[in-house]
């Protein structure tokens, strides 16, 4: 485990790092384990033994667990979780071979943590460096998540994991209770029939993300034909619900959990994530009257996707079957309100200027007609095949 830039930094700068930086104590992680922090991420050497120089503040700690070469060497789905770090911190963690996880309950023991303090010289030549080199790109994803908000969303368990840890909804501890479930040892005639068999699963009490609930119906209980249209084509009433149960002291914090949402997919690899991303994006974009209100916030929303939309491939949105690109309608809307009336004169600066430059960057053509994007059905002639 090395950094590139690391070689070629000031010596003076380097020292004061290592005294001012904070570690990571990782004792006894395998050889082989993929391990990293924030965007960079390494394959553990024998002599490992953590991270010194880390700047303060929040990090993202993500590792997986790997077989022994003679037994393959396939790496095991991602783990991770947010950490705060204090100038000169040390966080001290051992790794559990039976759960195949960091346990940092070492971190409590005072005495061994003023231990490993005491003889940091020593373990010196064993720590990897911080990669400064991706720190710039680590602070434009995060500049919006506080700790107390990756806090509130991480799941209790305090571990991100890439794969949901499901359990039955019914506990079919009897006999009798499970020879009255359907038979799944026949043929099914159909999806429908063969879903139907399938038990039915929930997350492990605990490895829930406790993200914001978007509400299904976005308009009030009572609403006439009229509202419900109205809250259709403009979802403030729903957003607005979504700040006040959620973010109703501090509304800049729902940019903030969009950034820990695409930190956890872009990174920890959570397909639910991206999904929760997306559900808040769309949301955002699609709130008409919020754009005139909240200046801000929709300030604050074009920065960071600015930064998060230079992450991923432009292709990356189109869907397979019908073509469409997610965020080309999506943000359509949001510049569509952006240029109506009420709106603030800097934000419809700003959102033309953002406008602009995905245009330029992605040849997403904002200005065309939805419709022109509909699958297009050719006939070939007859013999003649694609390959």
């Amino acid at each position: 485990m090395a950094s590139s830039n690391i070689v070629d930094m000031d010596p003076d700068v380097a020292r004061r790092l290592f005294e001012e930086g904070a570690t990571l104590v990782l004792l006894d992680v395998p050889q082989g384990t993929e391990l990293g922090i924030d965007c960079k991420s390494w394959q553990v050497g024998p002599r490992f033994k953590g991270v010194k120089m880390i700047p303060p503040g929040l990090h993202f700690l993500h590792y997986c667990s790997a077989n022994s070469p003679s037994c393959g060497g396939e790496i095991g789905p991602k783990t991770g979780l947010f950490v705060t770090l204090k100038p000169k911190d040390i966080l001290l963690a051992r790794w559990d071979p039976k759960e195949e996880d960091l346990d940092f309950s070492p971190s409590q023991d005072e005495e061994e943590v003023s231990r490993i303090r005491a003889n940091l010289q020593d373990l010196d030549p064993h720590l990897g460096p911080y990669p400064y080199e991706v720190i710039r790109k680590w602070v434009s994803l995060t500049d919006r998540l506080s700790e107390e908000v990756a806090k509130n969303l991480q799941p209790l368990s305090g571990r991100i994991c890439a794969f949901s840890d499901v359990i039955p909804e019914v506990q079919l501890t009897h006999t009798k209770d499970r020879a009255e479930q359907p038979r799944n040892d026949t043929a099914c005639q159909s999806m429908k029939e063969g879903l139907e068999k399938l038990p039915r699963m929930k997350p492990r009490e605990g490895t829930e993300f406790r993200f914001s609930v978007i509400p299904e119906k976005k308009y009030p209980a009572g609403a006439t034909p009229e509202q419900i249209t109205q809250c259709s084509l403009d979802q403030s009433y729903a957003l607005e619900s979504v700040l006040e149960k959620n973010h109703q002291l501090q509304p800049l914090n729902l940019l903030g959990e969009m950034q820990f949402a695409f930190v956890c997919f872009l990174i920890g690899n959570v397909y639910e994530c991206f999904e929760h991303w997306k559900s808040l994006l769309s949301l955002l974009c699609r709130s008409e009257e919020a754009m005139r209100k909240r200046k801000e916030l929709y300030l604050g929303l074009i920065g960071v996707l600015y930064h998060q939309l230079g992450e991923i491939p432009p292709d990356f949105f189109v869907d397979i079957v019908s073509q469409s690109n997610f965020l080309t309608s999506t943000l359509q809307d949001m510049f569509q309100f952006a240029s109506g009336p009420g709106v603030d004169g800097t934000l419809r600066k700003r959102a033309e200027k953002f406008k602009a430059h995905l245009t330029k960057k992605f040849r997403w053509d904002f200005d065309a007609d939805l419709d022109d994007y509909a699958p297009v059905v050719v006939e070939l002639p007859e013999g003649v095949t694609v390959d």
